[in-house]
């Protein structure tokens, strides 16, 4: 069996992060060493520290260096609502909004299909969280997937049997979305979740 060149090896590398093919992991691999070769050594070292130190807050399951992630252990963030999402990308996008309750994160989505099942995306451990006083209400911030439907289902039953109020966020037409752009499937949604004015 012919060894893969060093090249080759760093173009099959590249190919495991999202959206890049050979083409473009080609690209980069080019790039890195015929211009950057600085940046890529920094590159390197970051991330294999990172896949070294980084893991999940004990509480949220966000990424973390530490125990506990900055949003847990920040004493000003409101303990009585809880929202939880499918991925630690979904609290960046969140935070954007000045959301300023706690956080759930899941790290997938149930699938059946899949072999993913309740246990696999951490709800085990969401039991401990809906239990504490202090929380009344959690809000599901999963996809509008077939899956994050399903999910949102799953948890909104284990809220519910608790007593705590549950939310679901909005779906439907984006701000400054056009009509005219939007699938039916999105139009759909907007109109059964109208609210008065």
């Amino acid at each position: 069996m012919i060894q893969q060149s060093l090249l080759e090896q760093l173009v099959e590398a590249l190919r495991c992060m999202p959206g890049i093919g050979r083409k473009s992991a080609q690209r980069i691999a080019h790039q890195l060493l015929q211009r950057n070769r600085d940046a890529a050594k920094h590159l390197s070292r970051i991330l294999a520290e990172a896949m070294e130190n980084i893991g999940h807050c004990e509480r949220c399951r966000t990424y973390t260096e530490n125990i506990l992630c900055h949003l847990c252990e920040n004493k000003k963030r409101d303990d009585s609502i809880l929202c939880i999402v499918e991925n630690p990308s979904d609290v960046d996008s969140i935070e954007e909004a000045n959301y300023r309750g706690r956080y759930f994160v899941l790290l997938g989505h149930l699938s059946p299909l899949d072999g993913i099942g309740p246990d696999d995306i951490g709800l085990n451990e969401l039991p401990k969280l809906l239990d504490e006083e202090e929380l009344k209400e959690v809000i599901l911030a999963t996809s509008s997937t077939v899956e994050g439907e399903a999910t949102a289902h799953f948890i909104s039953e284990m809220v519910k049997a608790r007593g705590k109020a549950v939310s679901r966020i909005a779906h439907g037409v984006p701000m400054g979305g056009e009509l005219e752009y939007v699938n039916s499937l999105t139009i759909a949604h907007a109109i059964d979740g109208r609210k008065a004015i």
